[in-house]
């Protein structure tokens, strides 16, 4: 299983999710290409036994001009992880999953409805939807950059997979917006 590795290039030994959460949801399965042609459809959960570099793929192909084209979704996620190992050295799925941890909400809030009064009511999130919201983060953000910008859209995904991985609320979308989510949530306790 260690001679498998990512687009022939990035191994998957070493990579751990440090999250006791996420360990279950976010699938390390090495793969040599990130394209299972929904095979696990018909199973339960078919989401936490897809590989995350997959789905974070399909997250991109959910809007704009990359809609329904996988390769091209995949050769842009390929060249975002090569700028990703020539800016810092590390393996890139070890990079995304740090930023799907770090991306990752904790708490957020529903409505509660009661006789036409609405209440709004902080609850906790569950793994699958954490990995999910994440994801869904990281991609806004890259839409976000990538409206009126020279940079093309494999570097923008790249800034945006190692500001999130890093932590950096002052250049990372994803991570403002996580930020500001659990401080709603917190205040509707």
């Amino acid at each position: 299983m260690n001679k498998i590795k990512l687009f022939g290039k990035w191994g998957y030994e070493g990579i751990e999710v440090e999250d006791p959460v996420l360990k279950n949801v976010i699938c390390l399965r090495p793969v040599y290409v990130p394209h299972t042609s929904g095979r696990r459809i018909g199973k339960s959960i078919p989401k936490a036994n897809t590989p995350i570099v997959e789905r974070l793929i399909n997250k991109l192909m959910k809007k704009g001009r990359n809609t329904g084209k996988k390769l091209k979704t995949m050769r842009i996620v390929e060249t975002a992880f090569e700028i990703i190992h020539l800016k810092t050295g590390e393996n890139p799925i070890k990079v995304l999953v740090k930023a799907v941890e770090n991306a990752a909400i904790k708490e957020e809030v529903t409505r509660i409805v009661y006789g036409g009064i609405i209440y709004h009511k902080s609850v906790d999130v569950s793994p699958i939807r954490r990995v999910d919201v994440a994801l869904r983060l990281i991609v806004e953000a890259v839409q976000r950059e990538t409206f009126n910008n020279a940079k093309s859209v494999d570097e923008i995904l790249a800034d945006v997979l190692i500001a999130t991985a890093n932590n950096d609320a002052s250049r990372s979308y994803a991570i403002k917006r996580k930020d500001e989510i659990e401080r709603i949530a917190l205040s509707a306790r």
